[in-house]
C-alpha cells in the first residue's frame, strides 16, 4: 500500500507543521503506518526552534502531488543481460507474455530494449545468410542443450563460419569441409572423422553416438553433440547470439524515470511508435517497462489536508491527489473530492486542539516530546491565548498537553516568540514566512503575518517591507497586499500595505498614513482582518 501523505499549507507555520506531525503519528500508533508527515514549504524560524527544542525532524518536503511514472502499475519483467542468447530472450517475452524485454548492464543500468520483432526480423535474415560470426561457445551448447566432446583439448572461446547440414552428398563438396565451416551432421562416422583431419572450425554431432578417439583428438575442431536432430539443431545455431548485437542502441531508446510527471510522459507517447518504455530509477538502473496502457488508471497519491482546506494554499497538483480527510478550523472553501471523505472542522483556535481531541478520543496519549510540541502550536496559533479565536477549548487541551510533557505554558510561551526578526533575514523571507492569499467578491488579496514580542525593530525597516509590497502587488496582479506585524506584549497588530487607502479605512474605521495603520487588539488575520474585508466587500 502507498503512502498516505498528511500535510498542511502553503508557506506553513507551527500550527500546520505541527498538525501534520501529530496527526500521521497518532495514525501511526493505532497501526496505520502508511500515514506519513509532510510539508509543502519551508519551516520558519520559529517552527525550527520548537522542533529543536523537543528533539523532531523536520516533515519530508513535497513540491508538489502530481501523479508520476512511480504511482502507475508498470511491469517488472526478468531483467536480462546483454550476453544471453537470443534463444533465452525469445523464451523470456513469450513466457512473461509482455511485447519488449529490457537488456541491461552488469550494473543493472539500461543497455538496450529488445522485441519480439527484433528477434523476427533477425531470423529471417538468417535465411539469406547462413553465415555466423564469434559464436561464444557456451552460447552454443546452451541453446542446442549440449556437451563438449572433445572438452579437455578445445580451447577456442567462439567459433564463426558458413552453417553446413551433411547430407549423403556432402561428403564429396569440397566447401563443406573447409577450415571456416560450421557442420552438422549425424550417425555418420566417415564423415566425422574427414572433418576432424581437416580441422573444420566446428563439427555438431545430433543425435549419434560419441567415440572415444573424437572425445580424445587433439584437433582445433570444436566438437559439440546434442540431442536435437540437424533440423532443430540449425535453426538454433542462429538463436546463440548474444542479443547485444540486435539489440538498439542506448541513445536511441526513450526511457522515463520514477520521478517524471504523467503529463509529460503522456506528450512524449503521443510522438513515439514504440509499444514498450523502459523505467529507470534514481541511478538510472532499470526497474521495469512502461506502456500506453498503463497510462489509462493511474494510483492517486493520498493525502489529508490539515489546517487548510483552501486550494489556493494546498499542495501543487492538488486535483490530481485522492484527498482522503480533512481537519482544519478555518472556514470551509473551495475544495472539491470525487467521493465522500470525513471533515473534521471546529470552531478553535489551532489545528492541534482538534488533534488533541482526537487522541483523547482514541485513547492514544501522546510523548511527552510530542505533546510538548503541539502546546507549542497551540500557543503560536493563538497567541499565547490573546487571540480572538482561541477558546477554552484551546487552554484547555494545550495545558492537558503541557502536563504530559512536563512543561510551563508561560515559559514555553516566552520561549516561543522571545525572537525577533534576524537583521541577517531579508523582508521577502521574513514576509514569505506566514503569507496566504485570498480571493474575496472578485478582490484578490495577500496576508503576510509576522508575530513577534516587540514589533520596534521590524517597524525600523519599513521602507524595506513597503517596496516588497509594491513589488509583489504588481507581480502577482493583487488588489491590496498587507504585513501584520503582531506584537504580543501590545495585544495588537502594526498594518503596513499597498492599496486602496478608501478600503482600509473603511474595513477597519480607522485612517490610514502612508500605508500604515495600527489596530489595537487585533491579532488575528483568520477572524479579525479578512472578516472585516469580507463585509466591506459583501
Amino acid at each position: 500500500m502507498s503512502e498516505i501523505y498528511v500535510t498542511g499549507h502553503r508557506n506553513p507555520d507551527t500550527d500546520s507543521v505541527v498538525a501534520a506531525m501529530s496527526y500521521a503519528a497518532l495514525r501511526n500508533a493505532l497501526g496505520d503506518r502508511e500515514y506519513v508527515a509532510a510539508r509543502i514549504g519551508a519551516v520558519t524560524d520559529e517552527t525550527q526552534r520548537m522542533l529543536d527544542r523537543f528533539g523532531f525532524e523536520a516533515p519530508l518536503l513535497i513540491k508538489n502531488m502530481r501523479t508520476q511514472v512511480c504511482d502507475l502499475d508498470f511491469d517488472h519483467p526478468p531483467l536480462l543481460t546483454a550476453s544471453v542468447t537470443m534463444d533465452l530472450a525469445w523464451r523470456t517475452i513469450r513466457a512473461e507474455a509482455i511485447p519488449s524485454l529490457p537488456i541491461v548492464e552488469e550494473d543493472g543500468t539500461l543497455c538496450s530494449l529488445l522485441s519480439a520483432g527484433d528477434i523476427a526480423e533477425y531470423d529471417m535474415q538468417t535465411i539469406q545468410s547462413s553465415r555466423v560470426e564469434e559464436l561464444p561457445v557456451f552460447n552454443l551448447v546452451s541453446v542446442l542443450e549440449g556437451q563438449l566432446v572433445n572438452e579437455n583439448s578445445f580451447v577456442v572461446e567462439a567459433v564463426s563460419g558458413d552453417v553446413h547440414i551433411a547430407l549423403p552428398q556432402s561428403f564429396e563438396d569440397d566447401s563443406v569441409l573447409a577450415e571456416d565451416s560450421v557442420l552438422l551432421c549425424g550417425d555418420q562416422p566417415e564423415l566425422i572423422a574427414a572433418a576432424i583431419r581437416k580441422g573444420i572450425n566446428c563439427l555438431i554431432i545430433c543425435q549419434a553416438s560419441i567415440r572415444r578417439e573424437w572425445a580424445e583428438s587433439d584437433s582445433r575442431t570444436c566438437i559439440l553433440s546434442t540431442p536435437l536432430d540437424a533440423r532443430q539443431a540449425a535453426r538454433m545455431i542462429y538463436q546463440a547470439v548474444p542479443v547485444k548485437r540486435f539489440c538498439e542502441k542506448r541513445d536511441k531508446l526513450i526511457s522515463f524515470h520514477l520521478t517524471d510527471y504523467l503529463d509529460d510522459v503522456q506528450e512524449v507517447l503521443l510522438k513515439s511508435r514504440y509499444r514498450c518504455y523502459p523505467v529507470l530509477d534514481e541511478n538510472d538502473r532499470v526497474v521495469g517497462t512502461l506502456s500506453r496502457f498503463h497510462l489509462l488508471r493511474p494510483r492517486r497519491k493520498r493525502v489529508v489536508l490539515v489546517d487548510h482546506n483552501e486550494a489556493s494554499q494546498s499542495v501543487h497538483g492538488l486535483e490530481q491527489v485522492e484527498i482522503m480527510e480533512i481537519i482544519d478550523h478555518h472556514r470551509l472553501a473551495d475544495i472539491q473530492t470525487g467521493q465522500p471523505i470525513s471533515v473534521r472542522n471546529e470552531p478553535v483556535g489551532s489545528t492541534n486542539t482538534i488533534i488533541t481531541s482526537m487522541y483523547q478520543e482514541w485513547g492514544v496519549v501522546p510523548s511527552p516530546k510530542m505533546a510538548g510540541l503541539m502546546a507549542a502550536a497551540i500557543l503560536s496559533d493563538t497567541v499565547m491565548f490573546k487571540s480572538p479565536t482561541c477558546t477554552k477549548k484551546d487552554i484547555a487541551m494545550a495545558e492537558r498537553l503541557a502536563r504530559i510533557a512536563h512543561i510551563s505554558l508561560e515559559e514555553l510561551g516566552k520561549e516561543l516568540f522571545s525572537t525577533n526578526a534576524a537583521d541577517d533575514k531579508s523582508a521577502e523571507e521574513l514576509f514569505r514566512a506566514d503569507y496566504k492569499q485570498f480571493h474575496i467578491s472578485e478582490q484578490n488579496i495577500g496576508v503576510s503575518q509576522i508575530t513577534c514580542v516587540d514589533a520596534g525593530a521590524l517597524l525600523n525597516r519599513r521602507e524595506e517591507f513597503m517596496a516588497l509590497l509594491g513589488k509583489i502587488r504588481r507581480d502577482k496582479e493583487l488588489d491590496i497586499v498587507i504585513l501584520m506585524l503582531t506584537d504580543v506584549l501590545l495585544e495588537g497588530s502594526h498594518l503596513l500595505y499597498v492599496g486602496d487607502d478608501e478600503v482600509m479605512a473603511q474595513a477597519f474605521s480607522v485612517t490610514p498614513k502612508d500605508g500604515y495603520l495600527f489596530l489595537p487588539k487585533v491579532m488575528s488575520r483568520k477572524k479579525q482582518i479578512i472578516p472585516m474585508l469580507t463585509a466591506l466587500w459583501g
